[in-house]
C-alpha cells in the first residue's frame, strides 16, 4: 500500500495524497478518474518515483478526501482550481499533469488554464477532449449511445437505490464498460468497500450533475442544434501525450479525430485489445508511452 498524507488546500477541502520520490525532482501529478482513486496509477507510480515526485491525490468527493453533498461544490472550475491548491500547498512551482477519465478530463482544464506558466506537460489517457466530446454526443450514434449512463447518474430518481446498496447499485444497474477480470483480487474488493461509502457515492455522482455536457435521448436527432456554439478555448501548445485504449466501450476512438487540431505538439499512442482503464489493464503500455513522452 502506497501512504497517504493529509493536504490542506486555500479553499477549505482536504485531499488524501500519495507524495513519493524525491522531493526536487521533476513532479507528476495523477489524477484517477471515475469510480476510483489514487491507486488507478499504482503501476505508473511504482514505476518513476524513482526520479519523478510522484503526487496523487484522492480527488474531492473521493474516500478519506473532502466530500462535500452539494452538486455545485463538483463544477469544474473548483475541480481544476483544487489541482492548482494542492501544488501551491506542496511548494510545486510546475508540473506535468496526467490524467485518466474524469481526472483526465479535470487534467485538460488544468493544461489549458496553467500551460506554460505552470504546466509543463500533459499525457491524457481515455479522456475526451472537451471541444470534441459535446459534438460527439450530438453527432454519434456510437458515443451517444455508450454514454446513455450519464442520464442515469444524473436521474435523482436512482438515489434511492445509491443509499440502500451503495454505488455498486447504480453500476450494475446502467454500466457495461466495467473490467473486474482485468483487475487483482485484492485491489477489486478494496474499490468494491469504496463504493459503499455513501457521502463518496453522491460526491462521485455530483462530477456528472455539475457538468454543462449534454447528453441528448436516443431519440433525438443526430445533429448539432441551430444555437450549438463550440467551446472557446485556446490551442493546447505544450507537449501534449493521449494514451487511447482502444476497446473503451465508454469512449469510442473516434474521439480522436481532430485532436491534432486542437493540439501542438501531440502524440498519440494507441493502445490495441484494452478496455477503458488502461492505467491498470496495460500499465506496460502506459509507462512505455510515459517513458518516451518524458524523455524526448
Amino acid at each position: 500500500m502506497m501512504e497517504q498524507k493529509r493536504v490542506h488546500l486555500a479553499n477549505g477541502m482536504h485531499l488524501m495524497c500519495v507524495d513519493e520520490g524525491p522531493v526536487d525532482a521533476p513532479v507528476l501529478i495523477f489524477l484517477h478518474g471515475f469510480p476510483e482513486s489514487h491507486r488507478t496509477w499504482r503501476h505508473q507510480i511504482r514505476h518513476f518515483s524513482d526520479r519523478y515526485r510522484c503526487i496523487a491525490p484522492d480527488q474531492r468527493g473521493y474516500r478519506q478526501s473532502s466530500k462535500p453533498q452539494e452538486v455545485s461544490a463538483y463544477e469544474p472550475s473548483q475541480l481544476i482550481g483544487d489541482v492548482f491548491l494542492l501544488a501551491d500547498a506542496l511548494g510545486i512551482a510546475s508540473f506535468t499533469i496526467v490524467g485518466h477519465d474524469w481526472g483526465g478530463a479535470i487534467a485538460w482544464g488544468v493544461a489549458l488554464a496553467g500551460q506554460h506558466a505552470r504546466v509543463n506537460r500533459a499525457v491524457i489517457a481515455n479522456a475526451p477532449h472537451p471541444a470534441i466530446f459535446q459534438r460527439l454526443l450530438y453527432t454519434s450514434p456510437v458515443q451517444r449511445e455508450s454514454s446513455q449512463y450519464i442520464r442515469a447518474f444524473r436521474d435523482t430518481a436512482n438515489d434511492p437505490l445509491v443509499k440502500d446498496e451503495g454505488l455498486t447499485g447504480l453500476l450494475e444497474k446502467v454500466v457495461k464498460w466495467d473490467n473486474p477480470s482485468a483487475m487483482e483480487p485484492e485491489e477489486r474488493a478494496e474499490l468494491m468497500r469504496d463504493r459503499q461509502n455513501r457521502d463518496a457515492a453522491f460526491g462521485m455522482l455530483n462530477y456528472y450533475r455539475a457538468s454543462q455536457m449534454v447528453v441528448p435521448t436516443m431519440d433525438e436527432p443526430f445533429e448539432l442544434p441551430a444555437d450549438y456554439t463550440a467551446p472557446d478555448l485556446p490551442k493546447l501548445t505544450i507537449p501534449t501525450l493521449v494514451i487511447w485504449a482502444m476497446d473503451d466501450l465508454a469512449l469510442p476512438p473516434e474521439n480522436l479525430e481532430g485532436m491534432d487540431d486542437l493540439i501542438d505538439p501531440l502524440t498519440v499512442v494507441e493502445v490495441p485489445d484494452c478496455g477503458h482503464f488502461v492505467p491498470w489493464e496495460a500499465p506496460r503500455a502506459v509507462i512505455s508511452a510515459m517513458d518516451q513522452f518524458l524523455q524526448s
